[in-house]
Order: structure tokens, then sequence, then C-alpha cells
């Protein structure tokens, strides 16, 4: 490890609040890591709820692992960011992975760390290499081959089982370890997999688990706030989307519960941040703000829906400080937004933007997506027409209001109603956001899109098998040419993966996972939404 490495990390170090160092000795060491930036992973809550966890324990110590940008002396031996220890001195290296564009970056730790890139590869000489996280729950297989178990689900009733197993079970041989973990709920052990499908865990009780801002830092977007999660799941079942289908139940945590934490929050921070998918759906969303408001809290929240959209929060989401509100109306047109379940109309959407144009708020972004199933260049022209819309009444009560587009296109996730559905060609994504940019950026909005071709790369990931693995392996240059190079290696069908729609009798690749909806309920909502 560089210097300049080790002088970044004790800086990191030097700017926290809440950093927890333990002595090893006679303790499980288990690395947590997110494969990304140390700004990006800070931001992440799942990051500070699990850090939290492991450390809670006696007879652990868990310390952080991120994965900076390579710079131009190329990449060094990741190492921990509280020790400075190198991953081969962990028992656990544990990954917490959310975006699929990240699998590259738990290749290139494992490859740079020295510890073979394959489970079957690894014995008792070698840690114990986890993950878990949003993608892992939806679809394990791309990254299956690299990783001795996967948790499917929630980290809270999962960690309880397995860590007493560890201890013993790392110093005895490891298939015998592996056999253990295969036996826990919600465990799925590629190397010993009885084909029985595993079920994902789920927390039934928020409360009895909080999940609020563990170390605090200025080094990160969310640095300002004092983040604290509402709720789990969502309840509004839109048909793209994985946190409404995969991540059920809806659950609320108690108003009393996030009253506690945010009385622990104030002494670090005056904003407090609401995590969830759609936070003000809590039943007593209302009572949570007037507490909140009377405990001198300024308030940040992560989500707002169109419908309903209320006056009172987006007057105190100003006093606290937020300059931009974000929307998701998703589709321009009534016939898309109905064929995903949206459950909002345009003029829902236009008396939300009049609500934010009566408060002190300078800039919306709206976000869009291209590409949906049966989507045609008329969709296009409705997005074009909403969005001026909106600018008309946003200029009759504020001069000098922004508008801002966020444009990805759609990518069919596992677990979802339109997990069979194929994703739209590149050429034609690309025709699509130029029909937006030339009929929007002259009128003054301004238009942020993922990349059109790194979404057909996620594409691949989210709907991906274990053979994808050994293009993740193959892929020295993490570029899309290298991508490429290596689908050409493996003799990848990337058209079956990308472009094909599935028959929905057909099993899919992440099948030794339980459906958390029936795959008839699935089938169902996709018939309806296109027929």
């Amino acid at each position: 490890m560089s210097r300049k490495n080790i002088r970044d990390a004790k800086y990191h170090l030097s700017r926290e609040t809440g950093t927890v160092f333990k002595d090893w000795g006679g303790r499980l060491p288990i690395a947590l890591i997110y494969p990304n930036s140390y700004y990006i992973g800070m931001s992440n809550l799942g990051i500070h709820t699990i850090y939290g966890l492991l450390n809670s324990y006696g007879d652990t110590v868990c310390e952080r692992v991120f994965r900076e940008p390579v710079n131009k002396t190329g990449q060094t031996p990741p190492f921990s960011l509280e020790s400075q220890r190198p991953l081969a001195d962990f028992a656990v290296l544990a990954f917490s992975i959310t975006y699929e564009l990240d699998y590259f970056n738990v290749v290139n730790i494992l490859k740079a760390s020295g510890i073979p890139l394959y489970a079957a590869d690894r014995d008792e000489r070698h840690p114990l290499v986890i993950a878990g996280g949003p993608c892992i729950t939806a679809n394990p297989m791309p990254l299956s081959p690299f990783f001795d178990c996967l948790c499917i689900g929630e980290a809270e009733p999962i960690l309880p089982s397995i860590l007493p197993v560890l201890p013993e079970g790392i110093k005895g041989k490891h298939s015998d370890l592996l056999r253990m973990l295969a036996s826990l709920p919600g465990i799925y052990v590629p190397q010993a997999h009885n084909g029985t499908p595993v079920a994902r865990q789920w927390l039934q009780n928020l409360d009895d688990f909080p999940a609020h801002t563990v170390i605090l830092t200025p080094d990160t977007e969310l640095g300002s706030l004092y983040l604290i999660e509402v709720q789990r799941g969502c309840g509004w079942g839109c048909r793209f989307c994985l946190v409404s289908n995969a991540f059920s139940p809806l659950r609320f945590r108690s108003i009393d519960s996030l009253i506690t934490q945010a009385e622990q929050g104030l002494r670090y921070r005056k904003r407090i941040g609401l995590v969830g998918p759609a936070v003000t759906d809590h039943p007593r969303f209302e009572d949570l703000l007037s507490r909140l408001q009377q405990m001198g809290a300024r308030l940040s929240v992560s989500s707002l829906r169109v419908k309903p959209l209320s006056s009172t929060v987006l007057r105190e989401v100003a006093r606290g400080g937020t300059q931009t509100i974000a929307l998701a109306p998703e589709a321009g047109s009534e016939r898309l937004r109905r064929l995903i379940r949206k459950g909002v109309s345009e003029d829902d959407i236009l008396e939300a933007v009049n609500i934010v144009a009566g408060e002190d708020i300078r800039q919306l972004k709206l976000y869009f997506m291209i590409g949906l199933p049966s989507e045609t260049d008329d969709d296009i022209e409705e997005i074009n027409r909403l969005t001026l819309t909106c600018k008309r009444i946003l200029d009759t009560e504020q001069a000098g209001s922004r508008i801002i587009l966020s444009i990805s296109p759609f990518v069919p996730k596992a677990g979802t109603p339109f997990q069979w559905l194929p994703m739209e060609e590149l050429l034609v994504l690309k025709q699509r956001l130029s029909l937006l940019k030339n009929t929007l950026q002259p009128r003054g909005i301004k238009i942020k899109s993922d990349s059109l071709a790194w979404s057909q790369v996620q594409g691949i990931l989210a709907r991906g098998d274990s053979s994808i693995a050994g293009v993740l392996a193959n892929t020295e240059d993490v570029s899309l040419s290298g991508w490429r190079n290596a689908l050409r290696e493996c003799q990848i069908d990337t058209d079956y993966f990308l472009h094909q729609r599935w028959d929905t009798a057909d099993k899919v690749p992440w099948s030794v996972i339980a459906s958390v909806a029936e795959t008839s309920h699935l089938q169902t909502e996709l018939a309806r939404a296109l027929g």
C-alpha cells in the first residue's frame, strides 16, 4: 500500500465522529467492504447500519474497506480504514453490493488483495468471502462463483444466526464450514446448494434494530445530515421497481423510535435526513413532522411522491435548507404511467409542481425513464410537452427557477413483473435521448443522463447467470471496449440477456432464490401491463 493511501485513510479518520476502534485480541475480524469510493460508501445508510450492528457484538471487530478510483500508478492492495490492515489479515470479507456496475470493483478488490478470485480455489488459508445487499438479494448468480456464501435478504435477521457459526467454523475444514452455512436461513452457498430455493429473510419489527448514521464525516455528499431510516419496502407496486416488488412487505418504524434516534442525531447535526422509498407514506408522518419541529430539527427527505405531495412537508423541507425538490413521473404519457403502474396522472403531476412553485424552492428535478416496454417516439414527445408545461408553471411563480431532467434507461430487474422483458436497443435509446435534448435544452432545461452504453452492461448483469462471472473475471480494462472483448472471449450471447423477451414458463437464472411474490402474481401483473 502506498504512503498516499495511508495518508488519505488517516485524513478521513481524523475527520470522523463515531468510528469504532477495537483491539483484535480474541475477536473475529470482519472487513466490511463497499466496492466504491469512501465518498459514495459513507452516504449509504446500509453500511452505517451493518458496521454498527457488527461492532455491537463484543467478540467481533468490524473495519471498513472502500475502493477508491485507480490513479496513474495503478491499483494498490486494498486495506481497512481503521487499522490499515490488508484483507488477508481478516477472517471474513463481507461485501455490501448495491449497484450492478460495482461488480467490476468487487472483482478488482479480490484480485488486488492477492486472495483467489474464485471460491473454488480458496480453502482454510483464506478469509471467508461473503456478500449481501440489494443486488445479491435480487439476483446473486453473476457473482456467485466468487463468493463462499451470499446473504439473501436483510442483515438484521441473518447476522445473529451466522455469527455464532463463524469463529469455530473458520478454524476447521473449509468444506465443513460451507455445509454449516448452507443450513442457515437466507444463506446461499453455491458450492453446497441442495437445490431448494433460498428464502429471503426480512426483519418483522424495524424498531428492534434502529438504523441511523453511525459515523459522521464531512467527506461525503450527505455529511451535513444525520440519517434515520423511516421505512422499508414500498406499497405502491410499480411494475419496474425492485424495491416495491422484491423488498416487501412495507414496514414503518414507530414514532417513538424515530424521535429517540432524532434526539441522538441532534447532538451532532442540525438537519435530520429521513430515509425510505416514500417516507411521507408513514401513517403518522404529520405527527412526526410536528415533533421534529418542536425539537428544532431541520428536515431533509430522501423521496417525495408526486401524489400526495403535502405543502406542509414541502414547506418544512424548504425551511431545512433544501433548494432542490425531486419528483419522479417516470413517463410522460398517461398510457405508459398506467402500464408501469405508477399511480399518478398528469393532473397530479401539475398539481405537485404548483405546490413546489408556491414555496421557496429554486430547482425542480424530474426523473424519467426511456426505453420502457411498448414506448414510442410519441411517448418521448409527451415528456417534452409535460416538462415544458411544468416550466411554465414555475416561471409564472418564480423567476430564475430551474428544471433538471434526470433520464435513465429502463433496465429489467429480477423479482419484478418486467423481469421477462428485454431492454430497448442502444440505437433507439440514443435517438430518443436526442429527441429530448434537441427540444428541451434550447429552452433552458438541463438534461442529465446515465450512460446509455453502460446501461446495456447493467442490463446483462441484472438478468445474467453464473456464466457472466467469467466475463467479469476477464475484463482486464474496466471500459466498454474491455467488457466487449471479455464477452467475445467468453462467447456470451448478449442478445439473450439484453434483447430477448423470455417465456414466463421458463426457469429464470435466479431461480435459486425463492421469489418474494408468487410467480403467478408477477405473470398476472405483466399480462395486465401489456394486455
